[in-house]
């Protein structure tokens, strides 16, 4: 008697079923890792920005006030607030903070006589204080040239350094001194704005930007330089028809205190990361105020 044998396996409809289900699954899951991924970073920022919270307290109990941010497009168009932050936790040449800098973008006094960052004058170097930060996890680039965040830094000095945010928006390739010419590859992230409180005026929205409690100036000769890495598309925080209105109403602004209007942190200062799209001014930045 002739026994059929029943045939095992798949046929091609459960075939098709089954990888319709897997495709469904990789499809949830996806967006389920890409989520705890910008949660894991955006902690991982907001740490960063406590860090240079308490390396900036430092400095204050060290210097007596917190670093400067000002920028002057006549008087010193070179050097803005990112740049002066980094240079206080971490040096004009990441060696150290010098106590009488004068916040030039070459090292030097303001009459041009003398040089505090020369690394060859013992002198200088003993009255170097340690760094505030450790050199490596802060995310120090330079501004600009071959190996720096933007090929064209406008009218800010390349040479000099900023602290970058977590979010790598920009591959940076760096050849290191001696024969051997080793390169590093590394991820940098969006320079973090930095704007010092001037404690001394009374006003957020009134008057000229200097004469306001944060000058939206400090740090537009950078936000002008346009988002990483190509340089193309300008930041919300920097759009020229409403900068102002934009900076002083909606983003420092503490929606709060509705009778008077006063901005977060009036006392000190407030910290920027450009967040994940690398746009300043847009509902993914991470700050130390309103969020």
């Amino acid at each position: 008697m002739d026994v059929k044998r029943k045939k095992s396996g798949f046929t091609i409809v459960e075939l098709l079923t089954v990888l319709a289900i897997i495709a469904m699954l990789v499809g949830l899951l996806v967006p389920a890792l890409n989520l705890v991924r910008n949660i894991a970073k955006e902690t991982k920022q907001k740490a960063q920005l406590t860090t240079i919270g308490l390396a900036l307290t430092t400095f204050r109990n060290d210097d007596g006030e917190y670093p400067r941010s000002d920028w002057h497009p006549q008087l010193s168009p070179d050097y803005c607030g990112t740049q002066k932050l980094a240079e206080a936790l971490l040096g004009w040449d990441l060696l150290g903070f010098h106590p009488d800098s004068h916040w030039q973008a070459d090292g030097k006094s303001r009459d041009d006589t003398h040089f505090f960052y020369d690394p060859a004058n013992p002198v200088d170097m003993d009255k170097r204080r340690g760094r505030y930060l450790e050199l490596a996890t802060t995310n120090a680039f330079k501004l600009g040239g071959p190996d720096g965040l933007f090929n064209n830094a406008g009218p800010l000095a390349p040479h000099t350094f900023v602290i970058c945010d977590v979010f790598g928006v920009k591959k940076i390739t760096i050849i290191q001194p001696g024969p051997a010419g080793k390169t590093d590859v590394f991820k940098a992230g969006t320079p973090i704005l930095y704007y010092r409180a001037n404690t001394s005026r009374k006003t957020i929205e009134i008057g000229r930007p200097e004469d306001r409690i944060y000058n939206c100036l400090d740090n537009q000769a950078l936000i002008s330089l346009k988002r990483l890495p190509d340089q193309i598309k300008d930041h919300r925080l920097g759009d020229s028809s409403g900068m102002f209105q934009f900076f002083y109403q909606e983003y420092i602004r503490d929606p709060k205190i509705t009778a008077r209007p006063w901005p977060y942190r009036p006392d000190s200062y407030i910290l920027i990361s450009a967040g994940a799209d690398g746009e300043y001014g847009t509902n993914d930045d991470i700050r130390n105020f309103g969020n």
